[in-house]
């Protein structure tokens, strides 16, 4: 018999006013993970920070005490970072960036529900392409519809498509729109050579992490994950892995309002400023 490769992990969630029912759902299915990876690989104790950039946090121990017996079975323990107050999603990832020493650690929204599965599709994918240095999941909304969370680079003009345009014109550039969410990807095996990959889900190797300093805290919001795929680029391959399966509830930049359209302007002048602009002509 073989024996199980050891590994660490080690996982990351930054939250702003996130429901508590959400936070509970995502640390139920993450747990459901973990027990199924322990199957097949010696795994180190895990440390699951949860870094709060609310004003006020609403979170405590208390909340995860149903939970305590699985979390002791597992060698999981919730470390709560809160009283920053509201830093950006980036920074709050990179608070815990120099106290990792895990192999691989995940970046993860709050509004995120994990497969059974998500660890062992993603991390044996991981041990077996060594040039490999994140892993997206294929990702469905609530509603079970598909989510593209991988992407081609970006024109100025697609971002106007999506953000702006009504829904009866964005269906004259459904073709661009397709190719910039690279619609054409297998979902039977999975893709390397990713451009942009989406931060409501990282799964990466945690020393590239680190060597690119993780994310650039000058984007508060949005653009912080489109800049550090093309930074991880850099060094290795970004994959679309689509064995690892989720449930995202987020997105709709568009319907958030005014203020959330203002920080996602400036991001992207950010993001085209620093990367190279292009107006019409995508990749």
């Amino acid at each position: 018999m073989q024996d199980k490769p050891s590994i660490s992990l080690s996982v990351a969630v930054v939250c702003y006013n996130s429901p508590v029912g959400q936070i509970q759902n995502l640390i139920h299915s993450l747990l459901d993970s973990i027990e199924k990876l322990k199957q097949q690989v010696v795994l180190e104790p895990v440390p699951v920070y949860l870094t709060d950039n609310s004003k006020k946090s609403t979170f405590s121990m208390e909340l995860f005490r149903d939970k305590k017996a699985r979390l002791a079975a597992n060698d999981t323990e919730i470390i709560l970072i809160h009283g920053h107050g509201n830093i950006g999603y980036g920074s709050g990832h990179n608070l815990i960036l120099r106290k990792l020493e895990s192999e691989f650690h995940l970046i993860l929204n709050p509004d995120v529900v994990l497969d059974i599965d998500v660890f062992i599709r993603g991390i044996n994918f991981l041990l077996g392409n060594s040039k490999v240095l994140i892993a997206s999941p294929y990702a469905i909304d609530e509603s079970g519809v598909k989510q593209y969370l991988c992407k081609s680079y970006p024109s100025v003009f697609t971002f106007l498509i999506r953000g702006f345009f009504p829904e009866p014109i964005k269906k004259l550039f459904r073709k661009r729109l397709a190719r910039f969410e690279m619609h054409d990807l297998s979902e039977q095996e999975a893709s390397t050579d990713i451009p942009i990959v989406s931060g409501c889900f990282m799964l990466s190797r945690t020393d590239k992490l680190r060597e690119v300093g993780g994310f650039d805290e000058r984007y508060f919001l949005y653009f912080e994950d489109f800049d550090l795929s093309l930074r991880m680029g850099r060094l290795g391959k970004l994959a679309y892995v689509p064995s690892m399966k989720i449930t995202h509830s987020g997105g709709h930049t568009a319907g958030k309002g005014l203020r959330h359209l203002s920080m996602f302007v400036r991001s992207g002048k950010r993001f085209f400023n620093t990367h190279g602009w292009r107006l019409f002509h995508q990749a």
